[in-house]
């Protein structure tokens, strides 16, 4: 079978899995397929290594993942970290500061574990509920070494890019943000919190891009990349067939080479079916 394309890059939440990280039975099958005729399947996420892993060994990957939106890459293989980007003493310290002034919630990831102040409330509770491994510490406890990214949250901005643009300011250093409001989520569509992820300077999940290319040899034009949301766009553009959901954020639908069925659908499964199964 001849093919255009050699790689797949998936995000998680809202394209991969729903509320439950449940993967529809017949998408997981054609990931099967598609792995077995030599493609390479790829997680591209913006969680941690922690609750990627979990997915990760669900499908049985043996390609690395990217976390933390491409500031770091979780290998299955090693069960390590093989890359890992650290925010530098000051940008962390500016975006807590920046954080704890406003009386946001803030939290602090590092390879293997996540530390957040007490939440105040019972939105605030349910936003880091779903944090895996996560400590709840006094504010000055969140100044960790090799801090891999800070989130902060908040209910007090007109919307997740008015947030990040304010905190950018704010902190004027090299780094690189992704924000949101948290009601994309599936668990969290009643929420009205907004949120904004801090990390060191990288390519974002464009990173999924290189190492195809690095390790695989396949270049972007080979690569289809899925995804829903505005954090999806830097390996969604760049890729030779960049894919969005149908409930996806309405920027990444309009800047998609394509659109497929809502994430409670088979449309993924009909894409790998389609460009990788067909004979």
């Amino acid at each position: 079978m001849t093919r255009d394309y050699d790689a797949l890059l998936l995000d998680l939440d809202g394209t991969l899995v729903g509320a439950l990280d449940a993967i529809r039975p017949r998408t997981r099958a054609a990931l099967e397929a598609a792995r077995e005729r030599g493609v390479r399947v790829m997680i591209v996420t913006g969680r941690s290594e922690q609750a990627t892993i979990p997915v990760v060994e669900d499908l049985g990957l043996d390609t690395p993942a990217v976390v933390y939106n491409g500031a770091a890459v979780w290998s299955p293989t090693e069960r390590r970290l093989v890359e890992e980007r650290t925010l530098s003493n000051r940008t962390r310290d500016r975006s807590i500061d920046f954080g704890l002034d406003r009386d946001l919630v803030v939290a602090v990831m590092c390879a293997g574990a996540k530390y957040a102040v007490e939440p105040r409330n019972e939105e605030e509770r349910f936003a880091l509920r779903w944090m895996t491994d996560l400590r709840i510490v006094p504010p000055a406890e969140l100044r960790r070494d090799r801090a891999i990214r800070v989130t902060l949250f908040s209910n007090g901005h007109g919307s997740s890019e008015q947030f990040a643009i304010e905190l950018e300011r704010a902190v004027d250093q090299p780094m690189y943000t992704t924000h949101f409001p948290m009601s994309v989520l599936p668990t969290h569509r009643d929420s009205e919190l907004a949120v904004v992820d801090v990390h060191p300077p990288c390519l974002g999940k464009g990173e999924a891009l290189r190492l195809c290319e690095e390790l695989y040899g396949i270049p972007p034009g080979r690569v289809v990349a899925v995804g829903d949301a505005t954090n999806d766009l830097p390996m969604l553009e760049p890729a030779g067939l960049g894919v969005a959901v149908a409930d996806g954020m309405p920027e990444v639908l309009e800047r998609a080479d394509l659109v497929i069925g809502p994430r409670d659908s088979d449309g993924l499964a009909e894409l790998v079916e389609r460009l990788f199964l067909a004979d």
